[in-house]
């Protein structure tokens, strides 16, 4: 046996118990008792330790260096052995009681949020919330001295390799300047228009979700390897062969939990479409957050607020819920569906304001990490960055700071991926459309064949093959730019408006 296929074997033995570890996850947050929550912690921390303990043995570390001399290696090996140098590069830094504690402390966190968020009580979570900021710290702290980065940039390379604040804030920056009088302009626009009528509830939770399902396999989900639940915060976890979303529905509403289900279906077909040969290794993973959010950000909001979708959607929402009037014509429904409004909720905010919610995250979190910001004053900086940012104040917690999971369940550098996802779901959906312009159409027919299938081809096949930059130059011909971002919302909410 070669030292490659050694190393490949233990990640396929890594990968089986990270299967478990996701699974367990997804239970924890759709189906747990509250009373399982201690038992569950420990559960959590003994895996969590025992992965940590197989990816940091020394072993694999001779292993590794091994396998890279090795001189008969294609390009898919040669970059699984670069994607496990990643990986050991910063699991190997972090000592296994830490790692532990992490985990527990992150179980323990979550289940206080959900009470906390019910009950829009700050106070409760300041304790359990406190002891995840610190660990996530020291995390960062050590990663960092591995890395030669700064804490927060540690911790952002999790999420998005590569990724810098210095350029993020460049583009964070460029957008907080356009936004503002864009979203005046848009405002201004809308106002012009006679208001559409709303549409009257209420709307049965059995029917949404069948609704959603009928969706979900338009779109092409593998119903044989996944499902959809229920959670407080909608999600797309479990396993490799095993990918599951939830949402949560409203029954005054049926457009929030059906917009929940598109966009993880989006983070689920690109988990659905990885490359099946290397689903164990790390190249066979998804390339970062920003990639993964692009994939679920490109399905909700460019594909599926389309005017096209609507001419395929628009009479499946209508017949299932026995609508009838001028609230339910497909121009209505569209109008709705791109309707820009000042909000407190950023799952439930248009992509004209979206980004002013996760430049606030961003900062936010990169202030606490740092030190500049004592988390119980997290309230008052949400509340004023909200002011400022967006011209709206939180009327209490469970709708400003404690609307997210992020921070409990210890995702400290994930925010903005999100943005970084919008902005490359605009250029990935543009480079679509320019290579068969027949998509559109199709979409009005409810076939998303040819879109899934570019997706399949130009992202979801490639995993971890290329770096996050190759991979969109190699898919669109460019790097990031944010004035493809730009131009579709001018073009959305002004000339098609």
């Amino acid at each position: 046996m070669t030292a490659y296929s050694e190393l490949a074997g233990r990640f396929g033995r890594i990968s089986a118990l990270s299967n478990a570890i996701g699974i367990l996850q997804w239970d924890t947050a759709a189906m747990m008792p509250k009373g399982a929550a201690a038992s569950r912690s420990e559960s959590m921390a003994l895996l969590q330790v025992l992965r940590h303990g197989m990816v940091t043995d020394p072993a694999m570390g001779d292993l590794l260096e091994e396998a890279e001399t090795a001189t008969e290696l294609g390009a898919w090996e040669r970059a699984n052995l670069r994607e496990i140098r990643r990986l050991l590069t910063v699991e190997t830094a972090l000592p296994a009681d830490l790692v532990s504690a992490s985990s527990k402390a992150v179980s323990i966190c979550e289940m206080t949020w959900r009470q906390a968020r019910a009950d829009s009580d700050f106070a409760s979570l300041l304790p359990s919330l406190s002891e995840v900021l610190a660990l996530q710290r020291e995390i960062g702290a050590i990663k960092g001295e591995r890395l030669g980065l700064d804490a927060y940039d540690a911790l952002l390379n999790d999420y998005e390799p590569g990724g810098r604040s210095a350029e993020i804030d460049v583009l964070f920056d460029d957008l907080a300047s356009f936004l503002p009088a864009f979203t005046e302009e848009v405002l201004t626009v809308q106002a012009r228009r006679p208001a559409d009528p709303p549409l009257e509830g209420p709307f049965p939770v059995e029917t949404q979700k069948a609704l959603g399902v009928r969706f979900m396999t338009a779109l092409g989900y593998d119903f044989e390897r996944g499902r959809l639940d229920v959670s407080t915060h909608p999600f797309c976890g479990g396993a490799d062969q095993d990918v599951r979303i939830t949402t949560r529905y409203d029954e005054a509403d049926f457009t929030s939990a059906l917009m929940g289900v598109l966009h993880e279906t989006g983070h689920a077909l690109y988990e659905q479409g990885r490359p099946q040969g290397w689903l164990s290794q790390p190249v066979g993973h998804a390339r970062g957050m920003s990639v993964h959010e692009s994939q679920s950000l490109l399905i909700e909001m460019q594909a599926c607020r389309s005017r096209a979708f609507m001419g395929f959607a628009g009479p499946l929402m209508r017949d299932a819920f026995g609508g009838s009037g001028p609230a339910w014509d497909e121009d209505a429904m569209w109008r709705r569906s791109t309707r820009v409004s000042r909000g407190f909720i950023r799952v439930d905010a248009d992509e004209v304001t979206y980004p002013a919610h996760v430049i606030l995250r961003y900062r936010l979190e990169r202030a606490m990490i740092a030190g500049e910001l004592p988390l119980a004053e997290l309230p008052a900086a949400w509340n004023d960055g909200m002011r400022r940012l967006l011209g709206v104040t939180p009327p209490n917690d469970r709708v400003g700071c404690l609307q997210d999971i992020h921070w409990p369940s210890g995702g400290w550098g994930y925010f903005p991926t999100y943005t970084l996802g919008a902005m490359t779901a605009a250029q990935l959906f543009d480079a679509a459309l320019r290579a068969d312009p027949e998509i559109l159409p199709a979409i009005g027919r409810g076939d998303f064949a040819p879109l899934v299938g570019w997706l399949r081809a130009n992202v979801h096949a490639h995993g971890s093959l290329h770096e996050t930059g190759d991979l969109l130059t190699l898919a669109t011909g460019r790097t990031l730019d944010a004035e493809i971002f730009k131009s579709h919302l001018r073009r959305r909410y002004l000339e098609e408006a």
